[in-house]
């Protein structure tokens, strides 16, 4: 089972940026999904999650009003389209799959995770 996060890079203050998570192995339609992202020294964090179905989704107060978490349980994939990127969304963003149907906030409940991707914001 392998879970590939891509889309990261280097943009500026202000500019919109798109990830991607594609599920290999077998299939989490019956599973929430989410992203967690890391910034040097410290505690990888909750981003935003989506139930299985895609009904319900949850975000930090961080990036609420700023992100959108989505997923295509027909390709197997999760997304998050982050708009007015800020230095302090700076950070490895993961996606994981958790063992339940409904969202959590914390990495205990996610079992499977991406290897991460690198996502910058400077001028």
């Amino acid at each position: 089972v392998q879970l590939q996060a891509s889309g990261g890079g280097l943009v500026q203050p202000g500019d919109s940026l798109k990830l991607s998570c594609a599920a290999s192995g077998r299939t989490f339609n019956n599973n929430a999904v989410a992203w967690f992202r890391q910034a040097p020294g410290k505690e990888r964090e909750f981003v935003a999650g989506i139930n299985w179905n895609g009904g319900t989704t949850y975000y930090s107060d961080s990036v609420k009003g700023r992100f959108t978490i989505s997923r295509d349980n027909a390709k197997n994939t999760e997304y998050i389209e982050m708009n007015i990127l800020e230095p302090e969304d700076t950070a490895i963003y993961y996606c994981a799959a958790s063992r339940r149907a409904w969202v959590a906030t914390t990495t205990a409940e996610y079992n499977y995770w991406g290897q991460g991707t690198l996502v910058t914001v400077s001028s």
